[in-house]
């Protein structure tokens, strides 16, 4: 075993940098033997790898070769079969289980025993033994054939060197210089040992001729021993001079330190002196123009904002702990409220003045824009109150009591000024809208709850002349004009109102938007997020509101409270001239519509939330229930309209209306915001208009149903195919379907069989085909014979043929209108159906009397020279 385990290291495993450490000879069991070997390996660089190979010996020849190997870590447990009793046979299991029979236990038991180490030194796995002996699987290494084979081997190729090249040279010049080196190992070896007693001898001389050298190297020692101590004395000498001089510096440390810590406070004791007096003290200037400063002049007012903001700016200083204390800080401290109390005080009663001021003398200049209907500007009171912006924002932070009794004061004074301007606006714009005498606006009550106007009351009487000059004047009262229907005002009256409307909501917008902008700048209310205190909110509400416990969480809130307070009027005014305008003709809730949505439109743009967004866009919902109203109105008019029943229907007039709301619509919606409201109200009129000419033409008397709803519906679709409303698509193909269909069936009721007897006589033919007789056998029927026939086709002569179509012409044009000019359309249409049955009879006369040469009175050309010569003598 010994030979064949160093032949598979030479052969096999140096070649491949492995080393061979336990081997068994084994076979499969259960099978042919075939023997092989079994090899525990480990590789010679690292990281070392173990595995297990399967050798075999070649059938060729007398050389080993690999047949399988398995990576040791993949080896999960190893099964002995029997611990008590010598068996050969164990179990490897790798991915698979393998069964192997030994050549001998003891072979077997030293493979196990090198696994078992080969594991615990490398790999340190979880490895299973399974029917091991505990003895096999110790650590000391077993003695007898297992230490051959598996530990000794390990041990010896771990001790093992490799001589060097000088080395190998060395003993082989050795073996020159002997003859008998190879042939006689003893005589080498007893030669070799007698010079190594020579060379031990020579060593031993060696070492005692050097005793002498010894002592001499003792001398020096004790020497140096002598000149160390020498100089330790002197370095204690030293360390203690050092030490005095240590004691000296710590001292002047000491006082350095407390000098130091003597300047550091004095320096502190400056900075505080400095700071107290750098942002606690006010100029004499800034004093006396807090005291006595000019509010009126421009110079004046930029002196009282420096003090008031460096005032500002010395109460808000950041005091230091300790500051309280200072008797000179609370002397300067009280000297900062009395001057922010004076100056408050000062400022308050200033403004309160320019408010009452500037609203009174704003009161007499209506009567200079009336004429032209405008508001007066009010951007010279802005202006000037502008200058006081950064005061107000002083009084703001500093005295908020006084800041909230000013903005009420101001909203008291504006409110009043603004609502006799915004009054006497919309009293010239019901004037100018009304276009009528003194007298008619009495009797429509212009003036309001009031009844009278307020203001200039001349200037307003002057105007109603001027007013009485137009289109309109020739009108008794203002409620006859209001129970005009549509159709009576032309698009003069319309535009009129619309530019008027405009003009008024073109003045307010700016106006709205400047006095919120103003209100902004000048309370300093920005749009940022602030908290008011109750009690502001409650002092800046109106005394007579109930809106007393609304909490205001921003500012934004309160530049619209103020804004609802001032212009408290403008919504109701709005309303008003609407509900005029309105009645004077209900078309105008178009107009209105139009109008009002484009300015909510544009007021969201700019601030969805602002007063203005908010007070037109409640108006718009006024004008939006007015325009359903329109509508509804117009519904109503078509399901209480009565027709004549002595004249013929013709085009019903809520047809004709609604072709006038749709005209005059779409003009107005060209481009507008709400078209989508404008499409529903199409989709109600429409089918409105659909149920009740049906309604109008079930009930018709003197013109047959057919007709009627023939030309109302042609009328319709003509409407729909020339405005092209996208949205009633549908119903213009439901409208031209029903005037076609109503077409067609008048056609056939009024042409009914004007060959009579012709129609008889060949229904009986066309029931006895049904009947199964054969078409070329009818002739043979009694009843249907070709006499019969003959005798049928006399009776119908061209003379009488035209004769009663003149008659059916004359019929068709009492039924017919004149607006839609039908007439025409209609007589072409019985032409081609009477042609149809013309030729009806024809094939009935080919196919069921074939031969027989029977042909009727007249010609289809005949018939196209009655029906010509009739259209051209009416």
């Amino acid at each position: 075993m010994t030979a064949i385990k160093h032949a598979l290291q030479r052969d096999i495993f140096t070649p491949n940098d492995e080393r061979l450490l336990g081997i068994v000879n084994v076979c499969k069991a259960g099978k042919k033997k075939k023997n092989c070997f079994l090899c525990a390996t480990v590789t010679t660089e690292r990281p070392v790898q173990v595995k297990v190979v399967k050798v075999k010996k070649s059938d060729k020849g007398d050389f080993y070769k690999r047949q399988q190997m398995w990576e040791l870590r993949d080896l999960t447990v190893v099964d002995a079969k029997d611990a008590s009793k010598e068996n050969p046979e164990f179990d490897l299991h790798f991915e698979k289980v393998y069964k192997w029979l030994a050549s001998s236990t003891a072979e077997k038991n030293s493979f196990i025993s090198c696994i078992w180490k080969l594991n615990q030194r490398y790999l340190r796995k979880k490895l299973e033994f399974v029917n091991v002996s505990s003895q096999l699987l110790e650590e000391s290494v077993p003695s007898g054939e297992s230490q051959s084979v598996a530990g000794g081997d390990e041990d010896a190729l771990e001790e093992y060197q490799e001589l060097s090249t000088r080395e190998e040279q060395d003993i082989e010049s050795m073996m020159e210089m002997c003859e008998f080196a190879v042939s006689n190992a003893e005589a080498f070896a007893e030669k070799l040992f007698k010079e190594l007693q020579v060379l031990d001898g020579a060593n031993i001389q060696s070492i005692m001729a050097s005793e002498k050298q010894v002592n001499i190297l003792m001398q020096l020692l004790d020497e140096a021993l002598a000149e160390v101590d020498t100089i330790e004395g002197k370095l204690s000498s030293y360390e203690e001079m050092l030490q005095s001089v240590k004691d000296q510096m710590d001292q002047i440390s000491q006082s350095n330190r407390l000098i130091q810590i003597s300047n550091t406070n004095n320096g502190k004791l400056l900075d505080e002196i400095q700071f107290l007096v750098n942002y606690m003290d006010l100029s004499k200037g800034h004093i006396r123009a807090l005291q006595e400063g000019d509010l009126t002049s421009p110079r004046g007012i930029e002196a009282c904002i420096s003090a008031s903001e460096a005032l500002l700016q010395c109460m808000n200083v950041a005091l230091r702990p300790g500051h309280e204390q200072l008797a000179a800080v609370n002397q300067q401290q009280k000297l900062f409220a009395e001057l922010r109390d004076t100056f408050a005080r000062r400022l308050t009663n200033h403004l309160n003045n320019v408010f009452v001021h500037q609203g009174h003398d704003q009161s007499s200049t209506l009567s200079q824009n009336t004429a032209e209907l405008s508001l007066p500007k009010h951007s010279p009171l802005h202006r000037d109150l502008l200058r006081y912006a950064k005061l107000m924002e002083w009084l703001k932070n500093t005295h908020r009591e006084k800041y909230e009794g000013l903005s009420r004061t101001y909203v008291d004074y504006m409110n009043r000024l603004y609502e006799r301007e915004i009054k006497d606006f919309f009293e010239v714009a019901k004037i100018k809208m009304a276009g009528t005498s003194k007298e008619a606006k009495g009797k429509f009550g212009l003036h309001g709850s009031s009844g009278k106007l307020t203001g200039s009351t001349s200037s307003l009487n002057k105007l109603t002349v001027q007013g009485s000059n137009s289109r309109r004047s020739q009108s008794s009262s203002l409620l006859d004009m209001g129970n005009m229907s549509a159709s009576d005002l032309d698009v003069a009256d319309r535009t009129k109102f619309d530019k008027i409307f405009e003009q008024v909501l073109s003045e307010l917008e700016p106006l709205c938007l400047a006095e919120q902008d103003f209100i902004s700048k000048f309370f300093k209310l920005q749009q940022h997020q602030t908290v008011l205190p109750p009690l502001a909110q409650v002092r800046l509400m109106p005394h007579k509101t109930n809106l007393s416990h609304i909490q205001m969480n921003d500012e934004k809130d309160l530049v619209r409270l103020m804004m609802n307070k001032i212009f408290q009027s403008i919504e109701p005014e709005l309303n008003s001239l609407i509900a005029l305008g309105d009645k004077i003709d209900s078309f105008h809730s178009l107009y209105m519509l139009v109008k009002m949505s484009h300015h909510v439109w544009t007021a969201e743009n700019v601030d969805p939330a602002s007063f203005l967004s908010t007070t037109l866009g409640n108006v718009l919902v006024t004008v939006k229930r007015n325009f359903d109203k329109c509508i509804s109105g117009q519904i109503k008019q078509m399901e209480e309209v009565k027709i004549s029943k002595k004249s013929k229907v013709g085009i019903l007039p809520f047809v004709t209306r609604f072709e006038e709301f749709a005209e005059l619509a779409e003009t107005i919606f060209r481009n507008a915001e709400r078209r989508g409201d404008l499409d529903k109200a199409y989709v109600k009129l429409i089918r409105a208009v659909f149920m009740n000419v049906e309604k109008v033409a079930s009930e018709s008397q003197k013109t047959p149903r057919d007709v009627v709803m023939m030309e109302n519906f042609h009328h319709i679709f003509s409407t729909l195919s020339r405005l092209k409303i996208s949205c009633l698509d549908a119903e213009r193909r439901e409208a031209k379907h029903k005037y076609t269909d109503h077409l067609q069936s008048y056609v056939i009721n009024s042409l009914g069989q004007p060959l009579e007897k012709l129609n008889h006589f060949f229904e009986g033919v066309e029931a006895r085909v049904a009947q199964g007789v054969r078409e070329e056998e009818v002739s043979y029927q009694l009843a249907f014979n070709k006499q019969e026939l003959r005798k049928v086709i006399k009776e119908y002569p061209g003379k009488e043929v035209k004769k009663g179509l003149d008659n059916l012409y004359k019929k068709v044009d009492k039924h017919l209108c004149e607006e839609e000019s039908l007439l025409q359309v209609v007589w072409h249409s019985m032409q081609d159906e009477f042609i149809r049955q013309y030729k009806h009879f024809e094939g009935l006369i080919g196919r069921c009397y074939p031969g027989s040469g029977i042909t009727m009175e007249f010609t289809i050309q005949d018939m196209l020279e009655y029906f010509s010569s009739i259209a051209q003598s009416h």
